[in-house]
């Protein structure tokens, strides 16, 4: 089961993280959190696993009214919620990938017909965002 959408981008690792941002706000997603695996796999477990993890960040994004939405339709979608979305890059790769969770996975999880279309919503922007970056290079 392929559980994620994605999208390769010849740039370099910053930048990719930089255009995903603004490709997610584009389509009215915002970055709650962020996580660094890099730096926090060097601080915890040493430069070995920060090296072989490579450059790594889940950003935490949310849409507020397709969230707002989905905890209408079932308060435990909450535990779910921000979609995380990946840049990363190998110190080996020439190119950064960018991928999302696909919403359709809530649906796997649910029966309420609300939380298909906040999920089809969901996918189709973050289609959008990740197609958006599809032509960048550098």
């Amino acid at each position: 089961m392929t559980y994620t959408l994605a999208t390769t981008v010849s740039l370099p690792w910053a930048e990719a993280v930089e255009r995903t941002r603004e490709a997610l706000a584009a389509q009215g997603f915002g970055i709650l959190t962020e996580i660094n695996v890099r730096s926090t796999f060097e601080a915890k477990l040493g430069a070995e696993a920060a090296d072989a993890v490579g450059d790594y960040v889940i950003l935490g994004a949310c849409n507020p009214a397709l969230a707002s939405r989905a905890l209408a339709a079932e308060p435990e979608m909450g535990a779910l919620l921000p979609c995380n979305v990946v840049v990363r890059r190998n110190s080996s790769a020439d190119a950064t990938i960018v991928e999302a969770i696909d919403p359709q996975t809530m649906v796997q999880l649910s029966s309420a017909p609300s939380v298909k279309e906040v999920a089809d919503d969901a996918g189709t922007r973050l289609r959008k965002a990740l197609a958006s970056l599809s032509g960048a290079t550098e």
